[in-house]
């Protein structure tokens, strides 16, 4: 609605729910001649600028695995909702929107509630994924945009209270370039030690393996085993190998987009290419399968099932 009604967009990440969604929001752009910017955040970081331009320019030589990790929950309970009486001064049909219409309790309204039930998100696969898989579709999208296979094993939320969506996961992903994505949650990353490589380590991050050694970029990490590059990232360390990066520049981008000085620095194809991994993951660890997406056919090849969970019914009388 925004595309139609002329207005340039900044759309905080995730991206969506639905991907039939994202073909019309693409048409639309299109149509309407308006720009579009994923407010992954990171991009804006002067440390990951670097690293990606490294990883760009063939430093770290052919790009052949990539590991990427995030947190995959909130340190909170899932509460049980005990239905009241919505306040008389809450639209809870507007800010429920196009999803079920569930019994209101306070619980169910909160920031954390938003990310974990399944009737508003698949959880942090997306809602923090979403920043280093950006990341990686940022340096490494040549490499990424054809078929590839998903397949993995994930965790839930305790049942009986409200939260229901993914919070633990461990996924392979290999894409037709030959590229492997091992895509997993922060605490089996650091669990299994799996990032014993690093001098520094962070609760998210993304790391390129190239043919002459590895980049390894997380918001306020960034460090390489190949020394001329490793020196630039350690110029920018505190003794404790933190990066002073800011992200808040990111609204700059958008407004140097829309006033034409530069062009999308995160487009819209982009953003569609690290959040349907994150679905992918989903859709793999939700129904046991390894699976196929086609990004052309915009499905999950031979498997109609495995596509549902892929489209959202929008409640009345909310529509696209």
């Amino acid at each position: 609605k925004a595309a139609r009604a002329g207005k340039h967009i900044y759309l905080a990440k995730p991206l969506g729910l639905s991907y039939p969604n994202y073909k019309i929001l693409e048409k639309e752009l299109k149509a309407n001649k308006v720009k579009f910017h994923y407010g992954t955040q990171q991009r804006a970081q002067s440390h990951l600028q670097l690293g990606i331009g490294m990883i760009r320019e063939g430093l770290i030589g052919e790009i052949e695995r990539i590991e990427v990790w995030a947190p995959g929950y909130n340190d909170v309970a899932s509460p049980i909702c005990q239905e009241v009486p919505v306040p008389n001064d809450f639209d809870y049909d507007l800010w429920t929107g196009p999803a079920p219409l569930n019994s209101y309790c306070p619980d169910r309204v909160t920031n954390n509630s938003s990310w974990f039930q399944w009737d508003y998100s698949i959880g942090f696969l997306g809602g923090w994924g979403a920043h280093p898989l950006d990341v990686m579709v940022w340096g490494a999208k040549d490499e990424l945009t054809g078929s590839y296979t998903c397949e993995g094993t994930g965790g839930f939320w305790e049942p009986g209270g409200m939260y229901n969506n993914i919070r633990a996961w461990d996924v392979e992903i290999e894409y037709e370039s030959g590229v492997k994505l091992h895509f997993i949650d922060a605490d089996k990353a650091f669990s299994g030690d799996m990032l014993n490589y690093l001098k520094f380590k962070e609760g998210n991050g993304t790391t390129f393996f190239g043919s002459r050694g590895w980049v390894s970029l997380a918001r306020g990490k960034a460090e390489s085993n190949i020394p001329e590059l490793e020196k630039k990232f350690k110029d920018l360390r505190d003794k404790n190998g933190n990066v002073n990066s800011p992200s808040h520049t990111m609204a700059q981008l958008f407004v140097d987009v829309v006033k034409g000085d530069i062009p999308e620095a995160c487009p819209l194809d982009e953003a569609i290419l690290s959040d349907c991994v994150s679905h992918m993951s989903n859709i793999a660890i939700r129904t046991g399968r390894k699976i196929k997406w086609d990004p052309k056919k915009g499905e999950v090849v031979g498997d109609p099932e495995a596509n549902l969970w892929f489209v959202r019914e929008m409640r009345e009388p909310y529509s696209v």
